[in-house]
């Protein structure tokens, strides 16, 4: 009776493409707003988090930037539970809304210059406007399209959701790049910045116009027909038979490691180009823009495959090669961005030794003379490495610096073949970066593409939206959103431009760890009939 509930709501192969092109649409603005903050953190560092450091400005404008991850677990308990008593469609009508007008509101906000602590005050409050909305977002519209898609092809529906939040990154790089060339590098630094944040107001209403244009999941309407609708679904969530397994394996297993390999593949691809590398941020911006818009194929192609092999294998083996590749592919883009500083740094290593040599990234004075020279090659974006010692002092290329005052150092720097203007990439350099983003999208790709629907066809109807959305949103809001700023922080500390990737390895391993143990293969669970066991073959 179930099945036959749902039938009778089946959309049309039409209706599926514009469920489909209005879910991804929205998706790639909703994300947009959300990756903006991101693209232009060290701006708003500068503007809302002045410092003597342009280092501690980055940690702090990537703390802000954690922020809105932060709160996305509340985002997803709140419209997780309106999702499953009031629909999918009208949830996911109101996240849109909030997020835009959120992210709107981040360009009228005056600077930090201008009226002090109130204006990272306000942009903070913002961050956890937009964080609230995107932990309503995914869920819905991948929800959405799952219950609407036939059997067979979920997967492959679904992935143009997952391929669709990489497109809010690259949509947010080329309206960077496009503000940025129109108005002119002067204007871009005093307001210009502020242009792509009011630009999602466009973007709000084109995904409105859209989406309004939808009707309600059919899966829900047969769940609303028949009385089966949770009178709580927080509660259900935690308390329907086998579901505390599943929220454990699609917190710790799915989301916490497909989100760090996507967000090392995107945003710590662009810190590394332009702080580490030393490449010219515009050029930064667009090989990570163009090396990601040409990876968008390997979600809708992992998702497709997923149709036909399962969910669960393609996750596993991408899991598997992160760890084996990942290192070696940052090498590749390091060695390819800035072959001069990479030369140095083999040619003449930079050792700071001293009896206790501690560094604080965020101190405004270090404690000691060891920690002032850590601060000081930190600062100079150079790799270092340290030694214990019974006196402080530095050796470059073996050559002891008897003068450790910034000006010597910068003259014993310059001698040693260091040079650190920012650089541009040409030609065979070009294509080694672009292979390397390639080959990081293509293990997010395989770790990502199937998601939307394994996490759809794993838990039951009735509390699918909240079930999906609060372990994901976790797993991507703390073990993701707070890959920018632990990772750039533990290149601080350690003064090694590849320390920050232990931490996408680390969770990537207990990812690989979960997966293997307690995830289902869930591509022959059934979506549509409400009486089916999720994640059940």
């Amino acid at each position: 009776m179930a099945t036959a509930a749902v039938e009778a709501h089946a959309p049309s192969k039409k209706e599926i493409r514009l469920v489909i092109a209005a879910s991804a649409v929205g998706t790639v603005f909703e994300w947009y707003d959300f990756f903006i903050y991101g693209t232009l953190a060290a701006i708003i560092g500068r503007v809302f988090f002045p410092a003597d450091s342009e280092v501690i400005q980055l940690l702090l404008a990537l703390a802000g930037f954690a922020v809105g991850f932060g709160v996305r677990p509340l985002g997803a308990v709140l419209f997780g539970y309106l999702g499953d008593r009031l629909g999918r469609k009208y949830t996911f009508l109101v996240t849109i809304t909030l997020m835009g007008l959120a992210t709107a509101a981040v360009g009228f906000v005056p600077s930090a210059a201008s009226i002090g602590i109130a204006a990272p005050i306000i942009l903070l409050l913002l961050r956890v406007l937009q964080g609230l909305a995107l932990g309503g977002e995914y869920g819905g519209a991948a929800i959405y399209v799952a219950e609407h898609a036939p059997d067979g092809k979920r997967g492959y529906y679904t992935s143009f959701i997952q391929a669709s939040v990489a497109g809010g990154f690259i949509l947010s790089l080329i309206v960077v790049l496009g503000t940025r060339w129109i108005v002119g590098e002067t204007a871009w630094d005093a307001w210009g910045w502020r242009i792509p944040f009011i630009f999602s107001l466009l973007l709000l209403a084109v995904s409105l116009w859209m989406r309004l244009k939808l009707s309600e999941s059919p899966v829900f309407k047969a769940i609303k027909a028949q009385g089966q609708l949770a009178r709580n679904p927080l509660k259900e969530t935690f308390t329907y038979p086998g579901n505390g397994k599943r929220l454990l394996v699609a917190l710790f297993g799915i989301a916490a490691g497909l989100t760090v390999i996507w967000y090392t593949a995107l945003f710590q691809v662009l810190y590394f180009l332009q702080n580490a590398m030393r490449v010219e941020a515009e050029v930064a911006q667009t090989l990570v823009a163009i090396g990601a818009a040409s990876g968008l194929f390997w979600f809708v192609l992992f998702g497709w495959l997923s149709d036909r092999i399962g969910r669960k294998k393609p996750i596993v083996i991408g899991y598997a090669l992160t760890l084996l590749l990942l290192f070696p592919l940052f090498h590749l883009i390091g060695g390819a961005a800035n072959p001069g500083l990479a030369a140095a740094a083999e040619r003449a290593p930079i050792i700071v030794s001293g009896p206790a040599c501690s560094y604080d990234p965020f101190a405004k004075a270090q404690k000691d003379d060891c920690g002032r020279l850590l601060d000081y090659f930190s600062k100079k974006g150079v790799s270092y490495t340290k030694a214990t010692s019974p006196r402080t002092g530095v050796t470059i290329g073996g050559v002891a610096q008897a003068d450790t005052s910034p000006a010597a150092l910068d003259a014993a720097l310059a001698a040693a073949g260091y040079d650190l203007d920012r650089v541009t990439p040409t030609g065979g350099s070009v294509v080694l970066i672009l292979i390397g983003i390639l080959g990081l999208a293509a293990l997010s790709g395989l770790t990502y593409g199937p998601v939307a629907a394994l996490l759809s066809e794993l838990f039951p109807p009735r509390i699918r939206y909240s079930s999906m959305s609060i372990p994901y949103h976790i797993g991507t809001g703390y073990f993701g959103g707070f890959l920018p700023v632990i990772s750039q922080y533990i290149i601080a500390r350690t003064g090694d431009p590849y320390s920050g990737l232990w931490y996408t390895f680390a969770v990537v391993a207990m990812a690989l760890a979960v997966t293997l143990w307690g995830l289902p293969e869930t591509r022959w669970a059934a979506v549509k009939p409400l009486d089916a066991e999720p994640g059940a073959r």
